[in-house]
């Protein structure tokens, strides 16, 4: 059964650093484009952070660009988003989200690309 769980979420004050997992099961990581998603109160679901099963490519929304960092160890079937230099404006509940299309050539922050999603974990950042 295809399932993503996320984990790593917590409170964090401005500054500080968290690093999230998205631990995949019932299919193979390496084949698959992952997104990281994140949705503040009364906002949209906006895309954060993907990485390219094939390529190994990254993109990045431009508010989180050089402070975030996506990685994935295929072994251990997980992909980590590493959050440094962390804002309120970071809070929100960050998800993970697989792919529809194996081995896709590019990864994208499409919402429309992502059929699959983790339950999301609460990231808050607070004095």
């Amino acid at each position: 059964q295809l399932q993503l769980v996320e984990s790593g979420g917590g409170l964090v004050q401005p500054g500080g650093s968290l690093r999230l997992s998205c631990a995949a099961s019932g299919f193979s990581l390496d084949s698959y484009n992952i997104g990281w998603f994140r949705q503040a109160p009364g906002q949209e679901r906006e895309g954060v952070a993907c990485t390219n099963s094939r390529t190994g490519s990254t993109s990045y929304t431009d508010s989180v660009k050089g402070r975030f960092t996506i990685s994935r160890d295929n072994a251990k079937n997980t992909v980590y988003l590493q959050m440094n230099r962390l804002r309120p404006e970071d809070t929100a509940v960050y998800s993970c989200a697989r792919d529809d299309y194996q081995g896709r050539p590019y990864c994208a922050l499409r919402r429309s690309d992502y059929g699959h999603w983790g339950q999301g974990t609460q990231v808050t950042v607070s004095s």
